[in-house]
């Protein structure tokens, strides 16, 4: 009967801190980042340039520049090369297509062959085999770096030892 009265008045206290502590706990885990920036504050990162900013906005990739304005701040989106320069290689290309196809209508073989053809695979040359003569001279060569190897472990070792 003692043991029983004891033990309750030593766990309440522990279960009550316990709970105490999850519930505080609680709330701070539920606001930490997770990847992507949940915040206004956390969307943006910026980088100083000669005319301002450079504002990049870490959700969509969308870069704009930032500058002071009569007005105040003021930030403009700055032209995506990228995208441009991926529409003038398609419209290349499909120019370049059509001139093929004009070619071949005209019976004459445009550079690099027609369209169907995939360009070949430059042939590799057969394998050789060394000739008993090469095996002969590279294992001299290597007999001999294999004793100037030992020699010189040996010269060390002899240098190391006191007399």
């Amino acid at each position: 009967m003692f043991r029983l009265a004891i033990v309750p008045k030593v766990l309440v206290p522990m279960t009550l801190v316990s709970l105490g502590l999850v519930l505080v706990a609680l709330p701070l885990t539920a606001h930490a980042p997770h990847g992507a920036p949940d915040t206004e504050t956390d969307r943006y990162a910026f980088n100083r340039v000669e005319d301002g900013y450079l504002r990049l906005d870490q959700r969509t990739g969308q870069v704009s520049l930032c500058a002071r304005r009569n007005l105040g701040w003021s930030c403009h989106p700055v032209p995506d090369e990228r995208a441009a320069l991926e529409d003038e290689i398609a419209r290349l290309q499909r120019s370049n297509a059509a001139l093929k196809k004009e070619m071949l209508a005209r019976g004459i073989t445009p550079p690099g062959g027609s369209l169907s053809q995939a360009p070949a695979a430059p042939e590799k040359p057969a394998a050789k085999t060394p000739t008993d003569a090469e095996l002969d001279r590279a294992m001299a060569v290597m007999d001999r770096l294999w004793k100037r190897l030992v020699d010189m472990v040996q010269r060390w070792q002899r240098e190391m030892t006191p007399i």
